[in-house]
């Protein structure tokens, strides 16, 4: 017997990912599937990766594996990090703290600054521990670590690194897209993005910028993975039209990839990450204004593609969530693990990325407090937020 489908769908979803796809890339993804030895498809792949390369503002080839990014991570600290390998792992929030359980696999030795999960790692505690230990040869962060809605200082970070002669990893997963930040801003050596979250893709892949310090480290890691799913090697030179697929690509996903690169390329990046960026401070306008706090231990800290709010004394994290949902048909994100229960998630990533959704946000949000018994000023809050949106347009 068929199972009934219970649940209906949320008018709007303003999770912190995945997220809405472009109707674009939806019809790109309908498009016909090619035969990946096709010479077509060959050459289609690596035309998709050369404008990869460009919208990641590098000069070398990018990499594409086919899975969605968090066993992308995975494959790149199987594949980077050896036995000799002394890693100091950047743990602000989930995200940073799970790639030490990677890294602990493949490591020497896992070192570790780990700071509250509404604060960001300073690059003066990164210093610190490079002065004290000499042998650090890997350091992983996370830029905009999800769960939290914090980025970390990965610029200042990267320079670090680099000037220790040491190899940055960088999860830019629900950063890159949405906030200015590149592979050489930050002196990466492995850059690991998707298009998922600020681009409006589906999820699927995992994009990567990988350098020649990082191939080189690679390639010497005599324990690094081949013929899995786990190794970057076996993709590394899978971009090229003459060369052969380790295993069957997502061809359907790549039609979508191709026109997920084209909106932002075309759109002009500046432009994506500015709308991204007002959508965000309009709508931590309007949390503040109605008498809700936002999470971060201070705002310059906040992100650009995600609004993490401290939930009230005395309302209960489900309750809101499923009240703003089955009341005003708009879905949130949760926490996860130690975030989960004391935070609320508002996504501004890709399609939602637009001034109007942080209006729909407080709205949801104060309707569903109110509701709740817990007072707060929803009208003060939209108040705030279209004067933010006002504002910034008029700058």
């Amino acid at each position: 017997m068929k199972k009934k489908q219970t649940q209906t769908e949320p008018a709007i979803t303003l999770s912190a990912g995945p997220v809405g796809v472009y109707p674009r890339v939806l019809r790109a993804m309908a498009t016909p599937v090619q035969y990946d030895f096709d010479p077509y498809f060959q050459e289609f792949y690596e035309n998709v990766n050369d404008k990869v390369s460009e919208a990641l503002r590098i000069d070398y080839p990018a990499l594409i594996m086919h899975c969605e990014p968090a066993p992308g991570i995975e494959a790149a600290a199987a594949s980077l990090i050896s036995k000799q390998d002394v890693v100091l792992n950047l743990a602000s929030g989930v995200y940073g703290k799970g790639f030490g359980y990677w890294s602990a696999r493949y490591n020497k030795e896992l070192l570790e600054i780990e700071v509250p999960y509404n604060e960001s790692i300073s690059p003066d505690q990164v210093d610190s521990m490079f002065a004290k230990r000499k042998d650090i040869s890997v350091v992983s962060v996370v830029h905009h670590d999800t769960p939290s809605g914090t980025i970390n200082p990965i610029e200042e970070i990267g320079k670090i690194v680099r000037d220790n002669n040491a190899l940055l990893l960088v999860d830019a997963v629900s950063s890159w897209g949405g906030m200015n930040i590149h592979p050489n801003d930050c002196c990466a050596d492995i850059f690991i993005t998707g298009p998922s979250k600020c681009l409006g893709g589906a999820p699927g892949l995992t994009i990567m910028a990988v350098n020649e310090r990082a191939w080189q480290h690679i390639d010497n890691n005599k324990d690094a993975p081949f013929a899995s799913a786990l190794s970057l090697s076996d993709w590394r030179n899978a971009w090229r039209h003459d060369q052969p697929f380790p295993f069957t690509p997502s061809v359907a996903e790549m039609n979508g990839l191709n026109a997920v690169i084209d909106n932002y390329l075309e759109e002009g990046p500046e432009n994506v990450w500015a709308r991204h960026r007002t959508t965000a401070s309009a709508c931590r306008a309007g949390i503040r204004a109605m008498g809700c706090d936002l999470w971060a231990v201070d705002e310059s800290i906040a992100a650009d593609t995600t609004t993490a709010v401290r939930i009230p004394d005395g309302v209960e994290d489900e309750s809101l969530r499923m009240t703003a949902r089955n009341i005003f048909g708009v879905a949130f994100s949760s926490g996860r693990n130690e975030t989960l229960g004391k935070l609320l998630r508002i996504g501004h990533m890709g399609l939602v990325a637009q001034p109007i959704y942080a209006l729909i946000a407080i709205t949801a949000l104060g309707g569903a407090l109110n509701h709740l018994g817990h007072n707060v000023d929803t009208a003060a809050g939209i108040d705030a937020a279209t004067k933010a949106i006002v504002k910034d347009a008029s700058a």
